[in-house]
């Protein structure tokens, strides 16, 4: 059943919450041993806010009354783990609600567990949990993509019918494509990232993730908003400009050596937009070829400052056996997985004296030529449309090689690189038959004009 669906029915009254969240659970006990999606299910909590909720007058239950969420392992919910699926972070307890969980709750959703992801969010593939990687629900065999790929398998499966993610250089829309479902990464600013585990700052974004177009436009209008204890959050524009025809941008400059399935997919998608009286053009991002090396030096910089603080001696992993300060920070910080420590040293190294200035600073520039680059090309268009990845699930442990994994966020990262919204909904299969995804990129704010722009491709 749709979000949408079930919040009507509980706030008619036509069906109750706890009957909602029995369902769920029960599907959840069911699926989620074979997918590993979820690494905790609140099933008492889950069924005493259900009977709250149930408690409160007829239509006056909030928008996703009755709705079971779950959230990634790194969106604090007072009381309960929060540990980025990561040893570190084990039996951490989040001392407070994130600003989006807060608003979920104050419209009648119900939390219903924290999904597995890539440990601290860093990977495309869900196999770098520190807890086991997830399955892709469509194919056991494959993974889900990755940050956040629990959430994506989650709904992908039926377990529940909205996840929220994070997204800091794909790790929405990667994962919803690997796995047939909606994503969105919405404009850098218009979420609240209070109560967001960093990974980096000036890229991480929350948002949902869904099986259609319309309950993802319900939740992230639930979500979204101004937020006093975030200081990049951004009052969300209002009259915003209503469309009803569209011109599409295609930047064939940045779609070179496309997987064929991927480019028949992409093609079919243009000619469907033309067959809805779409205009196409072709737009220039002469920049957005380098934007996965520009991610991963800029985010791997950011994630050794932020992740600076997991040192075991105020929360976290901590050893007793330790001989000295350096041996503590040494035993202490191992509980970190092998690509996180990579991170960790590509950043230190990145933001070094001796190398700052040819490696992270020269990222921040080519980081503003993306930016220019996206607002020079949304003068001309609506949006732009491309692939979502190059190429659809893989198997579990089939790519071994690192520069490989990390190219899998090769048509993703750019948005993130310029802050602009993108969404992916699921167009094409690959060889495997596997799902693809199409994404659509917007200007900033304009999350609105991509939800309508998706709706004349959905189902198609």
């Amino acid at each position: 059943m749709k979000a949408i669906d079930i919040a009507k029915k509980v706030n008619s009254g036509e069906v109750s919450a706890l009957e909602i969240i029995t369902e769920t659970l029960t599907g959840i006990k069911e699926k989620n041993p074979s997918l590993n999606a979820f690494l905790e299910v609140f099933e008492e909590d889950a069924i005493k806010r259900a009977k709250e909720i149930d408690t409160l007058p007829q239509n006056q239950k909030g928008k996703l009354a009755g709705v079971p969420i779950a959230i990634k392992d790194n969106i604090l919910y007072e009381g309960h783990v929060c540990s980025c699926a990561s040893k570190m972070l084990a039996n951490y307890k989040a001392p407070y609600n994130a600003t989006v969980v807060q608003k979920l709750l104050k419209e009648g959703a119900i939390i219903v567990g924290r999904t597995n992801m890539d440990e601290f969010a860093m990977g495309s593939s869900n196999e770098n949990s520190a807890f086991g990687p997830v399955k892709n629900p469509l194919d056991l065999a494959r993974v889900p993509g990755g940050s956040s790929g629990g959430s994506a398998a989650a709904v992908a499966s039926g377990m529940v019918p909205v996840a929220l993610g994070s997204d800091t250089g794909g790790s929405i829309r990667q994962p919803a494509s690997f796995c047939g479902v909606v994503g969105i990464k919405p404009t850098y600013g218009s979420v609240s990232r209070y109560g967001l585990t960093a990974f980096a700052s000036s890229a991480d974004q929350i948002g949902p993730i869904t099986n259609n177009i319309e309950d993802n436009e319900l939740v992230l209008s639930v979500i979204s908003g101004e937020d006093k204890n975030d200081s990049t959050s951004k009052p969300y524009p209002k009259n915003k400009e209503e469309k009803q025809n569209f011109t599409l941008g295609v930047p064939n400059d940045f779609l070179v050596n496309l997987e064929l399935p991927t480019a028949e997919a992409f093609k079919q998608s243009i000619e469907l937009f033309k067959s809805k009286g779409v205009q196409i053009k072709e737009v220039a991002l002469p920049h957005a070829k380098f934007a996965a090396p520009c991610y991963h030096i800029l985010t791997a910089s950011e994630a050794s400052s932020n992740l600076a603080r997991f040192d075991g001696l105020r929360y976290g992993y901590n050893v007793k056996d330790a001989k000295d300060l350096e041996d503590t920070y040494l035993k202490n910080r191992s509980a970190f997985g092998p690509e996180v420590k990579r991170r960790i040293i590509l950043g230190t190294f990145s933001l070094s004296s001796a190398h700052s200035g040819d490696f992270y600073l020269q990222a921040q520039k080519v980081r503003e030529l993306i930016k220019q680059d996206f607002q020079k090309a949304l003068k001309e268009v609506d949006a732009i449309i491309m692939p979502t990845t190059p190429n659809g699930a893989f198997k579990i442990g089939e790519v071994e090689n690192i520069l490989t994994l990390y190219l899998a966020d090769l048509f993703t990262c750019p948005a993130n690189m310029a802050g602009v919204p993108a969404i992916t909904i699921p167009f094409g299969k690959d060889k495997n038959n596997m799902p693809l995804g199409l994404q659509i990129c917007g200007n900033y704010f304009d999350e609105n004009l991509l939800y309508k722009i998706a709706k004349l491709a959905e189902g198609e």
